[in-house]
């Protein structure tokens, strides 16, 4: 999941083009980016295109954004989008475990009501100091936790904070990814919204690609590329996992438990993301170095 393109629930006509671009994953939106009195119609497209053959024959994962808990649209988004086709449900807002739990529960309904047999799985934004704060707790509130995904604009605005400041990222981004790494989820990236800022964009990504994450939001096609460049696991990388994993069955042989590769001391927590990688990169790349 390099890339996460978010599409407006409400723009029909761009459905079609991000199912056939180049990001890994499409997110339909329902909530921030739709107006209050267009909620009901962009959740009527959403769930129309999810059922359609366009996604069923397409190799991308769909993560639905819904609105928060205790708004007026949560039920009907979570009564419309625990379907086939839904990999992930996006919950905003969220500010405790309690939130987490009360989500879960709604949608474990929803799934009965609907007849989905395989769980669909959460992820949830860290957007709040409070959120931020509690984000370990949150990350463990409940197994159909996937992952964490930080939202900056949402948490830096209204504090005054400078979105430049990589300083300030890092230690966002630092909190969200050991809570994350407690309890095994993946942590995302927050989306970029300055377009025309390719190197701003490059310099937060690379910052969220050397913490572990799995991979950035896009608000538009054009950030994509950079996104599937940046977080893509290179062959460089495959092979120097290939290298620890031959040695360390030298190693083995021998009783050594750990061993140099290229250099580098090699032991069991080395070993074993090298091994994360070569049995699947992108999850791998997720794993702790």
């Amino acid at each position: 999941m390099r890339s996460k393109l978010f599409v407006p629930g409400s723009r029909a006509d761009l459905f079609a083009k991000a199912l056939a671009g180049d990001a890994d994953t499409i997110s339909f939106d329902v909530e921030d980016s739709v107006p209050e009195g267009a909620k009901a119609r962009a959740r009527e497209q959403v769930a129309g295109v999810i059922r359609s053959a366009a996604v069923r024959e397409s190799a991308k994962s769909i993560i639905v954004r819904i609105n928060a808990l205790g708004s007026p649209e949560f039920e009907a988004d979570v009564t419309a989008f625990a379907t086939p086709g839904v990999a992930l449900l996006n919950l905003p807002k969220v500010q405790c475990a309690e939130d987490v739990q009360q989500a879960a529960a709604a949608l474990e309904r929803a799934e009965c009501l609907n007849g989905v047999e395989q769980p669909i799985q959460l992820l949830i934004n860290i957007e709040t100091p409070r959120a931020l704060r509690l984000a370990a707790m949150i990350a463990g509130s409940h197994p159909r936790v996937a992952g964490l995904q930080l939202g900056l604009g949402d948490l830096f605005e209204p504090q005054g904070m400078n979105r430049r400041d990589l300083a300030s990222v890092h230690a966002a981004m630092f909190a969200v990814r050991m809570a994350c790494g407690e309890y095994g989820r993946f942590a995302y990236d927050s989306a970029f919204p300055d377009l025309d800022d390719a190197e701003g964009f490059r310099r937060e990504a690379e910052l969220a690609r050397s913490l572990g994450y799995a991979g950035k939001s896009c608000v538009h096609p054009q950030q994509v590329s950079l996104a599937n460049e940046i977080f893509r696991v290179g062959e460089l990388t495959l092979a120097a996992a290939r290298r620890i994993v031959a040695a360390s069955k030298a190693a083995a042989r021998l009783g050594h438990g750990a061993f140099v590769v290229d250099g580098r001391m090699i032991d069991l927590p080395s070993l074993r993301r090298a091994e994360a990688l070569l049995a699947d990169p992108q999850d791998g790349a997720l794993r702790p170095r």
